[in-house]
């Protein structure tokens, strides 16, 4: 083995020419020595293999018949390293079938033996071209691994931040069920990511009433979310005196305000926020747990499903605008009585607006479709645990999970 002189050049600087003749070798060195490249001789695959593995030339000339190992076995070892060279196949063969067999082996080239001083330029020149596109790839890969990896490392800590945000959500909703004497109010609340816009609760400052809402910010994600997590606040069944929905009697002890001051109070707040752009939709009722009489304001929500103990069902309530939409908004109650065993039901638009098979919205004759198979399902709890399956059963296939946030909130009465 014998090393030349390094010179300057192009992107191929250091040359591995591999032949059993030795004449063979010097020829080919005195003419890359010429073009300023550092040449490195062997007269033997394992020891040029010896030579790449230890230190990958930019380009490897090789002999194709030499004893022990041949250039078409060098070319396959060689191409097994983990760095990348360019590699001349140098040969007195010419027919397609041996280039083909060539090729198949790893080869970028070839030349024909005896060497034309011009054409292994020429092959050279083409070869630092592939070279050096080689390279600027492997830089822009190695800069996009970096890359991926930085916005793998921004994912994880913001998925850690959603998990912990829906830890923050779902404590927003302490309990899915509560029994007010023989009455009950059952909760859903099914986000269609780690995080939702929807929100749903209840709360009882006296024995006799009791006030349940189904509330849908607009939008998805962190910023509907964090609304959800205000209007938590603004309705806590935790802290009455934070709760607009009731206000203090001169006997210290509170009530619920009618539903229409609520949604009033509620708009007010949003619309005075400037920079907020979200909205909501809100069913909100009270309901007087002796006499069944409710009371209810339904801004924008989807009509609720009044679902009588007899099995029959019918939409109910009056329509008002949305909340945070109008500074001057007008809200009104729509009041009705329920029966023993009346079930209402105020639900967020994920349900009617989920597409199933076809394509097609479920709409309100859908979801009655599913109310009325569920209907005999008791309690409470597991009639809408049974009707949020059969939203998952008839959604389409092509589907991956839900389009929008699935929310409830039922209430079912008994008096006494």
């Amino acid at each position: 083995m014998k090393a030349q002189p390094s010179g300057n050049c192009g992107a191929i600087k250091r040359v591995v020419i591999v032949d059993d003749s030795r004449l063979q070798r010097r020829i080919l060195a005195s003419h890359l020595t010429k073009l300023g490249m550092s040449v490195v001789e062997a007269d033997n695959g394992d020891d040029a293999l010896a030579i790449c593995a230890a230190d990958m030339p930019d380009l490897a000339i090789s002999d194709w018949m030499m004893p022990g190992m041949n250039g078409l076995e060098f070319c396959r070892k060689f191409r097994d390293l983990p760095e990348f060279g360019y590699f001349i196949l140098l040969t007195s063969k010419s027919e397609k079938d041996e280039v083909a067999e060539g090729l198949d082996a790893g080869a970028d080239d070839f030349l024909t033996k005896p060497v034309n001083a011009d054409e292994l330029r020429a092959r050279i020149s083409a070869g630092e071209r592939i070279l050096s596109m080689h390279r600027e790839l492997t830089k822009k890969n190695t800069m996009l691994t970096e890359a991926l990896r930085k916005l793998q490392c921004f994912y994880d800590s913001i998925d850690r931040d959603l998990i912990q945000a829906k830890t923050i959500q779902e404590s927003l909703v302490p309990e899915s069920t509560a029994m007010f004497g023989r009455s009950r109010v059952d909760l859903l609340l099914k986000p269609c990511g780690h995080i939702g816009g929807d929100l749903v609760g209840m709360f009882s400052p006296q024995d006799d009433q009791v006030g349940f809402f189904s509330i849908d910010v607009s939008g998805h994600g962190i910023t509907s979310a964090m609304m959800t997590a205000r209007l938590g606040g603004y309705l806590s069944s935790s802290f009455h005196d934070q709760n607009v929905a009731m206000e203090r009697q001169a006997d210290g002890r509170f009530t619920l305000r009618p539903p229409e001051d609520v949604a009033a109070q509620l708009n007010a707040r949003i619309v005075a926020d400037k920079g907020i752009e979200e909205y909501f939709t809100m069913v909100y009722a009270t309901v007087d747990l002796t006499t069944g009489k409710v009371r209810m304001v339904r801004a924008g929500h989807p009509h609720p499903l009044l679902i009588h103990a007899d099995g029959s069902a019918e939409f109910i309530g009056d329509g008002s605008l949305p909340i945070g939409l109008m500074p001057d908004a007008h809200y009104v109650s729509t009041e009705f009585d329920m029966a023993p065993g009346d079930r209402l039901l105020a639900y967020s638009d994920g349900f009617t607006e989920c597409r199933v098979h076809g394509g097609k919205y479920l709409d309100d004759s859908g979801l009655l479709d599913i109310v009325r198979a569920c209907q005999q399902i008791h309690p409470g709890r597991a009639f809408l645990d049974e009707l949020y399956a059969s939203l998952f059963t008839l959604m389409d296939s092509s589907l991956e999970g839900l389009e929008d946030d699935v929310s409830a909130a039922m209430f079912e009465f008994f008096p006494g």
